[in-house]
């Protein structure tokens, strides 16, 4: 499988871009985090996510000999494992820095991370932040936002809600903010063809389904889609940072 890669991020409005992204093909690991906090502590919430998830599937990579802090779930794959411990070490990692520096205390940030192995992706998410996969002409929605909104009246229903439900991106699942986080994680196939999308909600937040078939559709690489998100997201007159990151399979 050959995969080709796209990646676009902008403050929009807001005066500091507290989302971060990082590619490694090498590891064909791709994270995408969108942080909160007040002052600059969603940045360093975001950069510390990707940053620690990057660390985890690299050293994991190099060597067998390796601590599992969390144990090993018997059910899931190896890969699996490795993302969601990637994930959860971040939450550690941000959680504690968190309690021992002031300024910091209460960050958090969403996490969308997947990571390639053969013919086969895992995926895994905490908060709103999306990934989505884009084949034969179809849209769907790979992972399921941790909202409120979500929580009570499933994925399909929240999306189809009114945008200005005054609880419809109340979050209840953040990587940071307590001292364990568990993501959610799927395992999927990979086909030629295939296009990924890891998004915040700067970019879903203002592009529903259609809009973002229709640039997909239209973009022919994945730099081209990957801007051409963000720069609809802007245009539609999105509210926070805009990130996309666009994976092609072939």
């Amino acid at each position: 499988m050959d995969l080709t890669v796209g990646t676009r991020t902008d403050t929009g409005p807001r005066k500091m871009n507290q989302d971060h992204f990082g590619t490694w093909p090498e590891l064909g690991l791709y994270v995408v985090a969108d942080g909160m906090g007040g002052h600059n502590a969603g940045e360093v919430a975001s950069h510390l996510a990707v940053e620690t998830i990057h660390g985890f599937i690299a050293e994991s990579a190099r060597t067998a000999d390796i601590t599992w802090p969390f144990g090993i779930e018997v059910a899931r794959s190896i890969e699996m494992n490795r993302l969601i411990t990637a994930v959860r070490l971040a939450n550690r990692r941000i959680y504690d820095e968190g309690t021992k520096h002031a300024e910091l205390n209460g960050m958090g940030t969403t996490v969308v991370a997947a990571l390639v192995a053969g013919d086969r992706v895992i995926l895994a998410s905490v908060g709103d932040s999306r990934i989505y996969r884009y084949r034969d002409g179809s849209l769907e929605q790979l992972t399921q936002d941790d909202t409120w909104l979500a929580s009570v009246l499933g994925a399909k229903q929240a999306e189809d809600a009114d945008q200005a439900h005054p609880l419809r991106h109340v979050l209840t699942s953040v990587v940071g903010t307590r001292d364990d986080v568990k993501p959610g994680a799927r395992e999927e196939q990979l086909l030629p063809g295939d296009t990924f999308v890891l998004c915040t909600d700067g970019v879903h937040g203002r592009l529903d389904n259609a809009a973002l078939t229709s640039v997909l559709a239209g973009a022919s690489t994945p730099s081209d889609r990957a801007t051409q998100l963000v720069d609809e997201a802007l245009t539609r007159g999105t509210s926070d940072n805009a990130t996309a990151l666009v994976i092609t399979i072939s």
